[in-house]
């Protein structure tokens, strides 16, 4: 008589179960599951395709599939392909296993491990095989992404007094070419002096060096948390820094800064993870549009006469342009009067709407509102940390607001402004100092898949 195989696809909890079985056919056959003494495969744990994601050249990531072989009358094997590897005590790795049936007959995990030698995707199979069984069969996949690591600023003691810095320049060697770089990932990591941090949210900095220019381009902005260090947040405070990549490869200049005013300070640890992958575009360049950011006190006037501020530019972007966006970083500071109607002081506090003015027109807006600082993971923090400040918060990365052009703009000459929402200082606040003031940074990047030069800014 013949033999037919019936495929099973159960749905379980959080899974799908492969299940394959011999039965003989008869007249009546209705289609329902085979006899319990019917030989089967079941293989538990995997969905469609197991999906390893991302896993680093050189490490490992390994995935479980439960197995049971019922009624086998020999071994059942198991054979990975596309590199993959199996084994029944997640230490000792091969392409194939031979399991005897009684091993199986009540379920086997089997440990399936994913090894990138190089970068990009590999697919796989693991198939379960017995006599008179059809193989049960799982899809594997999985992406090979190679990293770089570069430290800088090993624990760097920047504090003030008694000879010590608020500042700290030097050089590193990072990667020869950035060319097939997808994304460069900075962590700026805060450990206590002898135990005892700043006692102040401060403002703070991480810039990188344009040779050409000489100019110190504001990377990350960040407030350091009131008397603490920043361990909550694992590697540090993260910033997506690929914008400049194109300064972030062989030889480079960098400089940190926290404007702190105690003897204790804290110390400074940066490091970057350059991933490798397909970039959106292989080619970028930046170029500085406006930067009045060296430090809290350094940026725009608010609610005076601002003109000795230059808010704008005549901005011409290369001809083989792909791609144009706009880079910014702005905080407010100050308690300058008079108050919002919640009671809210300038600039520090009060809520506000700013504008980029594309050729005229307001194009992008820059709202400086709660970030919710009350949730903030780096807590408890020693002084007022909790309440909103307008658009960021102690013990926090400041946001980066990066704001795409409609079209490439290749080629093309605009115009550009920052125009802060109107409001009037009337100079009588209580404090020493009455003013308020918005530290700002604004890049240009332009991005292309052929070599491409900076934008030009006037």
């Amino acid at each position: 008589m013949k033999r037919r195989f019936t495929y099973l696809l159960i749905a379980c909890a959080g899974c799908l179960l492969f299940s394959t079985s011999s039965c003989k056919k008869d007249k009546t056959d209705s289609g329902l599951p085979p006899n319990s003494t019917d030989p089967s495969i079941t293989v538990v744990g995997s969905n469609t395709t197991v999906d390893y994601g991302i896993v680093f050249v050189g490490q490992s990531s390994t995935k479980n599939l439960q197995a049971t072989g019922a009624n086998l009358k020999g071994v059942m094997s198991v054979t990975a392909s596309g590199g993959y590897s199996v084994s029944i005590d997640n230490n000792n790795f091969s392409s194939s296993l031979n399991l005897d049936s009684a091993s199986v007959a009540n379920g086997k995990v089997i440990y399936v491990k994913f090894t990138p030698t190089e970068l990009g995707t590999k697919t796989g199979t693991v198939v379960f095989e017995s006599n008179s069984v059809s193989a049960v069969t799982v899809n594997l996949t999985g992406t090979g992404n190679i990293l770089h690591n570069y430290t800088s600023f090993a624990n760097e003691n920047l504090a003030f007094g008694g000879g010590q810095s608020q500042s700290a320049t030097h050089q590193y060697t990072f990667l020869p070419d950035v060319t097939n770089v997808s994304k460069i990932t900075m962590y700026v990591k805060l450990r206590c002096p002898s135990g005892n941090c700043g006692d102040w949210d401060v403002y703070a900095h991480i810039q990188v060096k344009d040779p050409t220019s000489g100019d110190w381009y504001e990377m990350g902005r960040y407030i350091t948390p009131y008397g603490v260090d920043n361990s909550a947040t694992g590697r540090g405070f993260e910033f997506d820094v690929t914008d400049f990549k194109s300064l972030l490869q062989g030889t480079v200049d960098l400089r940190a800064f926290i404007e702190v005013w105690t003897a204790d300070g804290w110390l400074l640890s940066v490091d970057f993870d350059f991933l490798e992958g397909a970039p959106d575009y292989k080619y970028s360049a930046i170029s500085k549009v406006l930067q009045y950011n060296d430090n809290s006190l350094g940026g725009v006037i608010y609610g005076e006469d601002a003109t000795a501020f230059d808010l704008t530019k005549t901005i011409t972007v290369p001809s083989n342009a792909e791609a144009t966006f706009l880079r910014t970083i702005i905080t407010g500071w100050g308690e300058a009067t008079p108050y919002d109607p919640d009671g809210r002081p300038c600039a520090e506090w009060c809520f506000r709407t700013h504008h980029i003015k594309i050729n005229g027109t307001n194009t992008f807006t820059h709202q400086m509102n709660p970030l919710g600082c009350g949730s903030n993971p780096v807590h408890p923090q020693g002084g007022n940390w909790s309440p909103d400040r307008a658009g960021w918060c102690p013990g926090m990365a400041v946001p980066v607001r990066e704001n795409q052009m409609a079209t490439s703009m290749a080629g093309q000459t605009f115009s550009f402004e920052y125009s802060f929402e109107p409001w009037v200082n009337n100079l009588a606040s209580p404090n020493p100092n009455p003013h308020a003031y918005n530290a700002i940074s604004t890049y240009v990047v332009v991005k292309s898949n052929s070599p491409i030069s900076k934008a030009t800014v006037n």
